[in-house]
């Protein structure tokens, strides 16, 4: 159990409360269309939490926690949470010398605060990770019960805040020859456990909607192949308890694929979400954005197939210290939130009100959205908000949900303050 200094918790008394968004207090579930949802990895244990697992996601070494083990460059903004999910990181100090604290995923007070901030800032809800290697079949499937224990808290939290969820298995580091096998098992138990059942899990045309990431032709690290992807959708496509629909996750440039296998088999989708975080690019001024400009092909190639396009947007990037860079070395930088809004503007111009927000939770890569330090420990190197307030890119997500339904304005320019 974590203690946390007064000093602290008078901070969190003190904060002021965060801008409210008009209340969608039950998000329609039925359709994945018109839906702002974040990927979510729930993947980060401490030692004595419920998992037993130690440092997983935080560090290197399960065992211990030092600047030369860190994989991650983001120290969340613990103030808000139950002191029985958070966990001293011994050596790490913020900058007014108080003790720092890292939380667990696998609580159900973590998961339900983070739906609970989804509802207040107007997202709909979640893609919750489902990591192959983790289930029974994979390499690591001592973590399987941890990772059950995540899907469940998510499963009530969702319940509780009227949010939406679906299943998102990630088969990045499984073999080619077990992926179809394991996701296909895996995905007859969710069904068979009356899970996709749950009136928050996410449904279109009266089926449950799946996604599978590790559509990237010729990536080491995501090895299914066309025979493998074709199973996959023939499985999801088959009448009776198990069929789905089934979204494809992927390639971000699929349609330079010249290879006729992978064209047939990305038609084949239900629905596509192009990975696209990283892909970016400098003006003539050094100022980086998101590549944007393949969007509007992809949405007519889509369109033109019957399959549903989900684009991935991303408020920018770092892993220094998962990859052990110099500080800097991988920075895509935020902009103060423009990287982030420039997406949600060239939507909004695309008519599109369906995205894949990439990710709630990713403080590894420096995706994330949820409320981040920008006072983090002065022991290693960290990237915060810019000095901007913890909770301003879930604002920011919010309100770019709002211009996607037609609830505000069109703007270019972000069109709120993050003060007062």
């Amino acid at each position: 159990m974590a203690h946390l200094p007064s000093a602290l918790l008078a901070a969190a008394l003190a904060a002021p409360a965060a801008a409210q968004q008009p209340d969608r207090a039950v998000v329609d579930a039925t359709t994945v269309h018109g839906k702002v949802m974040c990927g979510y990895q729930g993947w980060f244990r401490c030692p004595g939490d419920a998992a037993n697992m130690g440092w997983i996601h935080w560090s290197g070494d399960q065992t211990r926690i030092a600047p030369d083990t860190l994989t991650f460059d983001m120290w969340p903004d613990v103030s808000e949470y139950d002191l029985d999910s958070l966990f001293p990181a011994e050596g790490f100090t913020h900058p007014d010398g108080t003790q720092a604290y890292l939380f667990t995923s696998d609580s159900a007070t973590v998961v339900l605060k983070h739906f609970e901030w989804m509802r207040e800032y107007g997202l709909d809800g979640i893609w919750l990770q489902h990591f192959a290697v983790d289930l029974p079949g994979g390499p690591l499937p001592e973590r399987y019960a941890s990772r059950m224990s995540v899907l469940n808290h998510v499963r009530e939290a969702a319940k509780a805040t009227g949010r939406v969820w679906a299943l998102s298995y990630d088969t990045a580091g499984m073999a080619p020859e077990d992926i179809v096998r394991v996701v296909t098992d895996d995905w007859k138990r969710i069904v068979d456990a009356g899970i996709t059942a749950d009136d928050r899990y996410l449904h279109e045309g009266g089926r449950p909607v799946v996604q599978v990431w590790g559509f990237y032709p010729g990536d080491a690290g995501n090895r299914i192949t066309p025979e493998g992807g074709n199973a996959l959708a023939d499985f999801f496509a088959a009448p009776g308890p198990y069929s789905a629909y089934f979204v494809g996750g992927g390639a971000w440039n699929w349609r330079d694929n010249t290879d006729p296998a992978w064209q047939a088999l990305y038609r084949r989708f239900n629905a596509y979400c192009p990975w696209n975080v990283g892909n970016c690019f400098l003006d003539r001024w050094g100022t980086n954005f998101a590549n944007t400009d393949f969007w509007e092909g992809d949405q007519a190639a889509c369109a033109e197939s019957g399959v549903f396009w989900i684009p991935v947007i991303y408020p920018g990037f770092t892993w220094d210290n998962l990859k052990r860079q110099p500080p800097g070395t991988t920075n895509i930088r935020r902009r103060g939130g423009a990287f982030l809004w420039d997406q949600f503007h060239r939507l909004a111009t695309l008519h599109v009100d369906t995205v894949y927000v990439a990710m709630f939770d990713e403080v590894d890569e420096g995706t994330a959205i949820l409320k981040v330090t920008s006072t983090p420990p002065t022991q290693a190197h960290f990237v915060g908000y810019e000095n901007l307030p913890s909770d301003w890119y879930l604002r920011l997500v919010g309100e770019g949900a709002r211009m996607l339904r037609g609830e505000r304005p069109i703007s270019a320019e972000i069109p709120i303050k993050p003060w007062g």
